[in-house]
């Protein structure tokens, strides 16, 4: 098991979920683990009840059904399936309002889904914030500046029970990043990757779960942003600069001693 996540954390984002198949198929017995820890690139699907498109993930799936955080129904139809409790389907549709203003402002445009269920272990709950960013021409890319891109942040967040007017939050965030770039300019350049970090604070539950957990995400997401940049996009610079080198900076750019 150790051994199939650490390939899965080496995997390109675009074949995780070929990896992923092939991986079930040779372990069986450790199906419900690998699904459970192996982040896949977000799917999307399309609520008819209300007309809106909702992200799926591990989290609002059943057997092979996923609940619409909208109408709060199974796609496909599903007997019996797993809801939440009334206090946490409010929770739930007031989160998902939210978020979506939260997605246009950070992402100009992109879809958000949010998912609140009962925490069995601790008497608390858990909640899962997602966003899909598809960054491509014929995408959500307002600028045009990417041939594909596609950015799914995964934020899971467990609410322990209330203690003296707090709560313990921990926080465990995922971003995928991949982009491809086909123009004159700079020509075919593919880069792509994924970070995870966990945050654990204990808050005042006076101003109310929603908007301690908003901060959390915001906090963690300003976060990640900047590694990213710093990792992926500023490495990334630096090898194509000291291997080919703008004409103004060639003169002054030298390799080092092999």
């Amino acid at each position: 098991m150790e051994a199939a996540m650490g390939l899965m954390r080496r995997m390109h984002p675009k074949h995780v979920e070929t990896a992923l198949s092939a991986l079930l198929s040779l372990m069986p017995d450790h199906s419900s683990d690998l699904l459970s820890q192996v982040d896949q690139p977000l799917q999307v699907l399309y609520d008819a009840d209300c007309g809106k498109d909702f992200i799926l993930c591990e989290y609002n799936r059943d057997a092979d059904s996923y609940r619409s955080p909208w109408s709060n129904k199974y796609h496909p139809p599903l007997d019996e399936g797993i809801f939440p409790s009334l206090e946490l389907r409010k929770l739930e549709i007031e989160a998902n309002d939210v978020f979506a203003v939260y997605c246009d402002q950070y992402y100009e445009c992109g879809l958000s889904s949010v998912y609140i269920w009962e925490d069995d272990d601790n008497e608390g709950f858990i909640a899962c914030f997602l966003i899909k960013k598809d960054g491509s021409k014929s995408g959500q890319g307002r600028r045009g500046y990417l041939h594909e891109g596609e950015w799914d942040a995964i934020h899971v967040i467990q609410v322990g029970p209330e203690e003296e007017g707090t709560a313990h939050y921990c926080l465990t965030s995922t971003v995928m990043l991949s982009l491809t770039t086909n123009n004159k300019d700079s020509g075919t350049f593919s880069l792509s990757g994924s970070i995870r970090r966990q945050m654990n604070m204990r808050l005042s539950v006076a101003d109310g779960h929603l908007c301690n957990m908003g901060r959390m995400i915001e906090e963690m997401e300003s976060k990640l942003r900047n590694s990213l940049d710093q990792v992926y996009f500023g490495k990334t610079r630096e090898m194509v600069c000291t291997l080919r080198p703008p004409a103004e900076l060639a003169p002054q750019v030298r390799l080092p001693d092999s």
